[in-house]
């Protein structure tokens, strides 16, 4: 497993998501979502492929329910892609390697 893949909370969210310097994955997730659970290691595959191009964060969504909030996550798991602190993308839903991988390929 990638060690490049982080976990991100309320106080980090800011630092290593929104003022990034280049573009961020999240991936909003609870311990509860057997998709989540599923597409962790595809994650940490996709951390190692586009070191250097994208990063990869992961929000739990039961530890950090003001960010799920304030981006209106309403399905597990989202994901969503960060360019100069904002939201330039989002995919909800299970999504197989092939469409996380197409859905980052179009965003970044």
């Amino acid at each position: 497993m990638s060690d490049r893949v982080s976990q991100v909370g309320d106080a980090e969210f800011e630092a290593q998501v929104l003022n990034a310097d280049e573009p961020v994955l999240v991936d909003f997730w609870a311990e509860w979502c057997e998709p989540c659970k599923r597409i962790e290691p595809v994650l940490h595959d996709l951390a190692d492929q586009y070191e250097g191009k994208l990063r990869i964060a992961k929000v739990n969504v039961e530890a950090s329910p003001a960010l799920a909030s304030q981006f209106k996550v309403r399905g597990l798991p989202t994901f969503m892609i960060f360019k100069d602190g904002q939201v330039h993308a989002t995919q909800i839903g299970a999504v197989s390697r092939m469409q996380l991988t197409q859905f980052i390929d179009r965003a970044i």
